[in-house]
């Protein structure tokens, strides 16, 4: 026979009930876990902290001291980072401790510095061939690659940047760096991996970008604006122009070849430029100097058309043919093909460099500024004459 239910017995089903849902309402913590809480109590060497559990968390001892969290600073109603050391210590405590949140708390702080694109201060610590390590205050290191330095602290006017020299000039400059304090931002951070990558160059962009802003509504592509050298690279130079700062690219410095850009430029230099692209708010600027000039080229070429004979001098000879200078500006190839009716194994055996020949021109590349030309055509002709 079925017990009759009574009043009392819904009463303890309800405050059972009850206290299952206060019970679940409480944080279910295990040993490990981090998470924020808000002190309600300090005495001399402890801290109780309320984290939402069943009971108030303590803080005692080893666990109080942290070298990144000022703790004597700390005041009752302060939220701050703990970790769990014990849910339920033996005599129903919550052990907490703030000494074990100071890897991730470094680690937070970071990211949190990465998401407000904060600009932090680091020390050059070590060099090596791509770029520099340097630490930040807490004592976490980075790394800061070449390309993410200042430009103008690598290249400068006047040191010739190619070839043998370039590595041991950068490594050079880089080693000058050691113990100099950069202003720096997270490009990248990895917490699994350890890996952080700060940029110079981010924070100097900012500053640029924030000086532009009234320029840049008066600025378009095409515009003829003068500045100043600032830096000079193997691949073109730097120009600043009331504080847009662009490059000219080694392409677009002149019509002709340029192999040593410190040879036509330095640091100082007034120079005009068109602006060709502004990308990134003003963070990328792009500038041409050989724009705000005619080609040559094209005037010179106009007076020459396919089939033409012409004299010119052999400037270098490779294995696919020989290359020949016309005039200033104006060259062309001879292919392998057509240096000789007879069969060509290598071309310095028909032609050397410096020597004059002449030579017919085949067609003529508007898009590569280049002419074809043959060597064989010029003979052949010139025997059908005799």
């Amino acid at each position: 026979m079925n017990k009759q239910t009574t009043f009392s017995d819904i009463l303890d089903s309800k405050l059972k009930k009850k206290l299952e849902d206060s019970l679940a309402a409480y944080k279910q913590l295990k040993p490990g876990d981090y998470v924020y809480g808000t002190v309600i109590a300090k005495e001399p060497g402890t801290l109780i902290v309320d984290v939402g559990a069943r009971c108030e968390g303590v803080i005692s001892g080893r666990e109080l001291k942290s070298k990144v969290i000022d703790v004597d600073s700390l005041q009752v109603g302060d939220k701050v980072l703990v970790y769990v050391v014990t849910p339920e210590a033996r005599d129903g405590s919550l052990v907490l401790s703030i000494k074990r949140t100071e890897e991730i708390k470094i680690w937070l702080d970071l990211e949190k510095a990465q998401r407000n694109n904060e600009v932090l201060e680091a020390t050059v610590v070590e060099v090596n061939t791509g770029g520099v390590i340097v630490e930040l205050e807490n004592g976490v290191r980075g790394f800061i690659p070449i390309s993410q330095l200042d430009p103008s602290r690598i290249f400068e006017s006047g040191k010739k940047m190619y070839g043998k020299d370039i590595s041991s000039v950068i490594q050079k400059k880089l080693t000058e760096l050691l113990g100099e304090k950069l202003k720096v931002k997270i490009i990248e951070l990895n917490r699994e991996k350890g890996k952080i990558i700060f940029s110079e160059k981010a924070v100097i962009l900012e500053d640029e970008y924030n000086r532009n802003k009234e320029m840049l509504k008066n600025v378009k592509e095409g515009d003829v604006l003068e500045g100043t050298v600032t830096a000079i690279t193997p691949y073109g130079i730097f120009v600043n122009v009331g504080g847009l700062e662009g490059l000219v690219h080694l392409s677009e410095l002149s019509w002709d070849k340029v192999t040593d850009v410190s040879a036509l430029y330095s640091i100082g230099d007034k120079v005009k430029v068109m602006v060709l692209d502004i990308g990134e708010g003003g963070r990328r600027v792009a500038y041409s100097i050989k724009r705000l000039y005619k080609d040559p080229w094209k005037e010179k070429i106009k007076k020459y058309k396919p089939g033409d004979i012409v004299e010119g001098v052999v400037e270098g000879v490779v294995d696919y043919g020989a290359f020949v200078r016309i005039e200033e500006g104006i060259n062309g190839l001879i292919h392998i093909s057509e240096l000789s009716d007879k069969l060509v194994r290598n071309p310095a055996d028909i032609v050397k460099p410096g020597q004059k020949v002449k030579v017919m021109i085949l067609s003529i590349s508007e898009t590569e500024r280049h002419l074809s030309l043959s060597l064989k055509r010029v003979k052949a002709k010139g025997n059908k004459e005799s």
